[in-house]
């Protein structure tokens, strides 16, 4: 606390001074408030790393941060799929408030200009921002302009700039956006995607698996590109095409640009990588590098792009003054449209750690998280089994650099800084949890509403538990952490109580004195 207090007023102080902002600035002296890096990873799951248990892989980078800062035992995205957990990260709000779900690649942007964001609430004082890497949370106003301008985007919600993915890698269009713009695309080649029927004349995987270096289920067998089908039906644009083998070289070297030229003043950097995300085409120097094929090798390029990004703050003497927060969207999944030999060659290894379910699963490895954050001089290493939401990231930060949230800013988000920096072990009492219901944490307790829809077929496939049902669950995960037994009957009043909450986080923000937006 005293650490917490000292940051804050330092920054408080500088601010009052009138600390111009980057952008504006004419001169620019050291930079003294810290730099902050979220490194998001994607379908990461809790046993992925070395640190963490993982035998197959080694990740000595991403190990590096845990001996050498906070890694969490108890740490949770909002939601069991990326498109909500993302959205919570930059808003501070649980993602059914705003409806959000996995979006097609061809969405209008989600977060609408003018809401309270994490990138926002920083460049009102004083940083520059950035997020490179995976976007998917929608482009434009409707349907993505691909050959014009794609406004709004994420310059209109907070970031200085953006190099993204747009959506997924198993999705079109198979390019990247730099700012408003298709990066390479020609003007005599015009780009045009389609999530409902097929455009041009490129081949399908379902027309010519043939082609494909990697089979594929009927929903990834669109439009052929790089070897690898797709979801959704693309044609044109060829100059703008990425190489999937290329991706994480591509953005790694984008984040490194980025900090070079921000070096002399406060950033942050939302950095999102692909990995281990499908498909897995992970760059040919890790062919190899695990004993779990593709998708182990992806989870190594993974690691190797993080130690990229230390070994670069070191370089620019910017590592003593720079928070790293190291985590992923949600939990992992092996077979999950691609014929990669993710669950033939995963051996021993428990990607889902000692936990049930996984991506899309409302059971822990649903958004159970590897999460680590480091800070050379500033936090010391602990193993904290705090309860702990991504969500809280907003309100966190916000106390670092010494801004008081306003009314109706990032409603669901609770200043957790002492525990991000390893200085206290007083946690969330309660928790929601999204998946295709709402489920809900407090203490050792889990519990599970009831989900009266159908199950997709789809979801039955991924041979992942799904954890939901027509009867409520609760579960006890301090005798029970694979949540085998469902205590509901046994203990109604906990249920009752459980669900109470959650309709009361429905009805209302759970901070206090701050209203939905």
């Amino acid at each position: 606390m005293q650490l917490k207090n000292s940051i804050s007023l330092l920054l408080g102080a500088l601010v009052a001074l009138g600390t111009s902002s980057c952008k504006n600035a004419t001169k620019q002296t050291v930079n003294t408030k810290p730099n902050i890096i979220i490194i998001y990873a994607d379908d990461l799951g809790y046993g992925d790393l070395s640190c963490y248990g993982a035998t197959g892989v080694q990740t000595p980078n991403i190990d590096h941060l845990a001996k050498n800062g906070v890694r969490f035992t108890d740490a949770h995205s909002t939601a069991s799929t990326c498109t909500p957990s993302r959205f919570s990260v930059l808003t501070g709000s649980y993602a059914f408030r705003n409806n959000a779900a996995i979006l097609p690649g061809s969405a209008p942007l989600l977060i609408r200009p003018g809401t309270p964001t994490l990138p926002a609430m920083f460049q009102k004082n004083g940083y520059n921002t950035a997020v490179i890497g995976k976007w998917h949370l929608g482009l434009g106003d409707g349907t993505p302009t691909w050959n014009d301008q794609l406004r709004p985007g994420p310059l209109e919600i907070g970031f200085n700039y953006s190099f993204i993915v747009p959506a997924t890698l198993d999705r079109v269009p198979t390019v990247f956006v730099e700012n408003h713009q298709v990066v390479g695309l020609s003007t005599s080649d015009s780009l045009s995607i389609s999530y409902d029927h097929k455009v041009g004349n490129l081949p399908t995987g379902l027309e010519h698996p043939e082609m494909t270096r990697m089979l594929a289920d009927s929903q990834h067998s669109g439009t052929i590109i790089d070897s690898i089908s797709r979801i959704g039906f693309m044609t044109g644009g060829k100059s703008a095409w990425w190489k999937d083998e290329d991706i994480t070289a591509t953005v790694v070297s984008k984040v490194k640009n980025y900090i070079h030229q921000n070096k002399q003043h406060p950033f942050f950097l939302y950095f999102a990588p692909t990995d281990v995300h499908v498909p897995r085409a992970p760059n040919a120097r890790f062919k190899g590098a695990s004993k779990m094929g593709p998708r182990g090798d992806a989870i190594a390029e993974l690691d190797w792009s993080v130690g990229q990004v230390i070994d670069y703050l070191k370089k620019e003497g910017l590592a003593d003054n720079t928070l790293i927060i190291f985590s992923s969207d949600n939990g992992p999944v092996l077979d999950d449209g691609y014929q990669d030999q993710a669950e033939a060659l995963v051996g021993s290894d428990r990607p889902w750690g000692p936990f049930n379910g996984g991506k899309y699963s409302a059971f822990e490895a649903g958004t159970r998280m590897p999460t680590i954050t480091y800070w050379p001089g500033h936090i010391q290493q602990t193993v904290s089994s705090t309860l702990f939401s991504h969500v809280d990231f907003y309100a966190s930060l916000a106390d670092l650099i010494g801004y008081k949230l306003n009314p109706g800013e990032a409603p669901d988000s609770y200043d957790m800084l002492p525990v991000i920096m390893g200085k206290s072990s007083k946690g969330r009492e309660s928790m929601l949890e999204e998946s295709y219901t709402l489920s809900l944490r407090a203490g050792n307790y889990k519990y599970i509403a009831p989900q009266t829809a159908a199950i997709p077929d789809w979801m039955k496939n991924k041979k992942i538990p799904t954890g939901l049902s027509k009867a409520p669950q609760l579960y006890d995960l301090s005798t029970d952490t694979a949540e085998h037994k469902n205590l509901a009957a046994i203990h109604p009043d906990i249920v009752q109580s459980m669900q109470q909450t959650i309709t009361g986080i429905q009805q209302k923000a759970t901070r206090p004195g701050y209203q939905n937006h």
